[in-house]
């Protein structure tokens, strides 16, 4: 299967404004090639906003369209600088050699999102883990063969926690599977600090975290994990992630997330409330005291 790249927030905007000016000027994604001598295929890929618009394209572009209004060629020409902009800025980009492309891409989407709804049924999600179980998990992981690269990926993985806190923290509400706070990732210590850790994270006003009991049985869940996105405007459709054995795969089709929703809504009602979770973990974390 595939690494498919999402398109940016503000890139599916545009693409979003450019489609609708292409059909109110009457024109077929193969005319609006014409005037780019490109293939339509790379049309739609603007129109997904899976790649960033050139200035002279998209000049090109309105020039077809009829778009002459000096407010809209300006608010567009904004746009694709801010796309554009987003595509290469952020402080994940100094950790380059250690990030893959997809990763760096999922960095960019949780960076922008306003909330995320997750299924774990393997491990704490990163947004929630300690530094010494992020390591533990990253030593495990074998993608990584230095002290130093395995140093600076967990300091990412650190990094991206701040988006939890500030004037507009992130919404996160997680499902985890019983089995996440019963396996011994880094041994009795480790497990206890982290489990101490999601409990204290859990009460945050921010963050929900549910957990699945085995008690429940076979469940939708049980087939991997998942992440929900979504954003703050209206008109950005909202993004899924899932994880598989060789690579993550995106997808933004509405008929494809709300499938996703609807599988999260299952584990959210099937899993125990957030305070009888909340209890559980505390139960589990004296357990794992050594």
């Amino acid at each position: 299967m595939p690494n498919v790249k999402p398109s940016t927030v503000l890139g599916r905007q545009l693409g979003d404004e450019l489609r609708r000016l292409r059909e109110a000027a009457g024109l077929t994604t193969t005319q609006a090639a014409d005037a780019l001598d490109c293939t339509k295929g790379k049309i739609s890929r603007i129109e997904n906003g899976h790649v960033p618009v050139r200035t002279p394209d998209l000049i090109a572009l309105m020039q077809t369209y009829g778009v002459e209004d000096s407010e809209t060629r300006e608010r567009l020409g904004s746009l694709a600088l801010r796309a554009n902009r987003r595509r290469r800025e952020g402080w994940w980009h100094q950790y380059g050699a250690v990030l893959a492309d997809t990763y760096r891409d999922y960095i960019e989407m949780e960076n922008i999102c306003d909330g995320i709804k997750t299924f774990q049924a393997q491990l704490i999600p990163g947004l929630l883990q300690t530094p010494e179980y992020g390591r533990a998990v990253t030593v495990a992981s074998r993608a990584w063969k230095t002290a130093e690269e395995i140093d600076q990926f967990v300091q990412v993985r650190i990094a991206r926690q701040e988006r939890l806190a500030g004037e507009a923290p992130l919404e996160l509400w997680t499902v985890l599977q019983e089995g996440v706070l019963r396996q011994q990732v880094g041994g009795p210590t480790v497990m206890r600090d982290q489990l101490e850790h999601l409990a204290a994270m859990a009460e945050r006003p921010n963050i929900t975290v549910q957990v699945l009991p085995f008690s429940r049985g076979a469940h939708s869940g049980m087939f991997g994990p998942y992440l929900l996105l979504s954003f703050p405007r209206v008109s950005a459709l909202d993004l899924v992630l899932t994880e598989t054995p060789i690579g993550n795969i995106w997808m933004e089709q509405e008929s494809e997330v709300a499938h996703y929703r609807e599988l999260f809504d299952d584990a959210r009602t099937s899993a125990l409330p957030p305070t009888e979770s909340l209890r559980l973990i505390r139960r589990i974390a004296k357990e794992h005291t050594p």
